[in-house]
């Protein structure tokens, strides 16, 4: 008596699979598919664990100028206190200064812009939101660097 469930069964080609597992290596692929008449198969592995989410930046005080000799200096500094005027980051994503890296900066400190200026670019799941200048005025801080990660209503930019 024959099983006719072992001349149904599909072979499974050991080659053709370490081929393609090969291929996703080289290409950096997470899954291939491949058909051939009635065979189908279908290599997959685990996308690799995203990468670690910055921790939020602190903000540092702007430098103060040396005290004189008669100038009282404060025992304890007040911390940095983040600017209630600052334009925010909508979202979380990236910073970038300039519409691309040879280009120069959207804004720098002393620079007038009128309300609906670009003041720079959060990138965020490979789509570039401006920054717009809420109001006419003058940039009188940028608290980010180029290509910084930016957390959601993190301060950006103060424009008074």
């Amino acid at each position: 008596m024959t099983d006719t469930n072992q001349n149904d069964a599909m072979r499974i080609d050991v080659d053709l699979v370490r081929q393609l597992a090969q291929l996703l290596d080289d290409t950096s692929l997470t899954e291939i598919e491949v058909e051939d008449g009635g065979r189908k198969i279908r290599i997959a592995r685990k996308a690799a664990a995203a990468a670690p989410v910055a921790a939020p930046l602190h903000y540092a005080p702007a430098p103060t100028p040396l005290a004189s000799a008669s100038t009282p200096v404060a025992s304890d500094p007040a911390p940095a206190a983040i600017p209630t005027d600052a334009v925010k980051s909508p979202m979380v994503g990236t910073a970038y200064l300039s519409s691309d890296p040879t280009a120069k900066p959207f804004v720098a400190v002393g620079d007038k812009v009128a309300a609906g200026d670009t003041l720079l670019i959060v990138e965020a799941m490979k789509v570039m939101n401006p920054i717009l200048a809420p109001s006419a005025g003058t940039v009188t801080a940028i608290l980010v660097q180029d290509k910084q990660p930016v957390e959601f209503d993190q301060p950006l930019v103060v424009v008074a």
